[in-house]
């Protein structure tokens, strides 16, 4: 049995995402999230006992499909990550 952090009440959705050199990695989809008028979407790798944290920028691309960008500003960065631990104070724990 895995034993994956997960959010109360639900069950783990594993997302597979293609990095640009055609390797798949899984994620824990944790939330989406609103900064700035742009959505982004928190996830966690997959069976990582660090549960590290991965924050990508969602952009439509059109209305089927999306491509999830890596967030290079270190300001909205932690905006985001900001976000989700006020969302989730009483239900998570986090060490920064």
């Amino acid at each position: 049995m895995e034993n994956n952090a997960q959010l109360p009440e639900e069950e783990a959705q594993i997302l597979t995402l293609t990095d640009e050199n055609g390797q798949d990695t899984d994620f824990e989809y944790l939330d989406c999230l609103t900064y700035q008028r742009k959505e982004y979407l928190i996830l966690m790798p997959a069976g990582d006992e660090e549960t590290e944290i991965v924050i990508l920028e969602i952009e439509p691309v059109d209305e089927e499909n999306e491509n999830y960008l890596a967030v290079e500003d270190e300001d909205t960065l932690n905006a985001v990550y900001d976000l989700f631990k006020e969302k989730y104070k009483g239900i998570l724990t986090f060490e920064d």
